[in-house]
């Protein structure tokens, strides 16, 4: 009908008007042109196709193409490679407990602490936080950084690589009132004991047992904290993870 002939002769003039708009790219020396389509256009992804874009990435109300137009293979970065996940393991100094739970969603109902992927713009200490607050109940406190999981082709990132950061957390809340969604069970359980115990994920076991030596020898000999410094963008800060260092060598100037 009316309706179909209008979209077609649309996605030709598009089509006309975009690889016009590539030979002019070209002529200016342009080398890479990114391309951002809405959902609801998506109809014109088959033109752009055409002139040799590709896809880079999707978000909820767009997908982004891209055309290398330099010379050899293209040298755009990918997009996301890895997902990052931060669990939180919550120790209370006091009586050597430390906060664990068991997915209610896992064939194999081991221990582990609880976490979470963290969120766009979210730093590592506030993923851990939020995560074992959500599943838990429990408020806490980031202290430092335990340890680092990568892991590759990961099935539960659709295949792409992994990240996973364990955070040590001091407890300002005991009280568990657990999410009955997610776990199916949450307790505090003497760091001793899930440092030994067979029903523990077999990351879960190797932090447990550092924990448990930063526990009895010291914090200082496993902790990777953290220190907040500008960044060279005007405004805008990092954060810096790094075992902690004397304060002669800090303030070397």
């Amino acid at each position: 009908g009316k309706a179909g002939c209008f979209q077609a002769a649309l996605t030709l003039l598009i089509l006309l008007s975009l690889a016009d708009a590539v030979a002019r790219w070209r002529e200016e020396g342009r080398i890479a042109v990114w391309l951002r389509v809405p959902i609801l256009q998506s109809r014109f992804v088959a033109a752009a196709a055409s002139q040799g874009f590709a896809f880079h990435h999707a978000e909820q109300g767009a997908s982004t193409l891209t055309l290398w137009l330099g010379e050899g293979p293209s040298r755009l970065p990918g997009y996301a490679t890895h997902q990052l996940g931060v669990a939180g393991a919550v120790l209370d100094e006091s009586t050597g407990k430390v906060l664990v739970v068991q997915d209610r969603n896992r064939t194999i109902n081991a221990w582990k602490f609880p976490g979470g992927l963290s969120n766009p713009g979210e730093d590592i200490g506030d993923t851990a936080v939020r995560e074992v607050f959500e599943e838990t109940g429990i408020k806490s406190e980031f202290k430092s950084i335990l340890s680092i999981r990568q892991q590759h082709k990961h099935p539960g990132a659709f295949g792409k690589s992994d990240m996973y950061i364990i955070c040590r957390l001091e407890p300002s809340s005991f009280n568990i009132s657990f999410c009955q969604q997610e776990c199916l069970r949450c307790e505090w359980m003497d760091l001793d004991e899930l440092a030994r115990t067979k029903h523990a994920t077999p990351i879960t076991s190797n932090v447990a047992k550092l924990l448990l030596y930063g526990y009895r020898e010291g914090f200082e000999k496993i902790d990777i904290t953290m220190r907040e410094f500008p960044a060279v963008y005007a405004g805008l800060f990092y954060k810096l993870y790094h075992r902690e260092l004397p304060e002669s060598y800090r303030n070397i100037t």
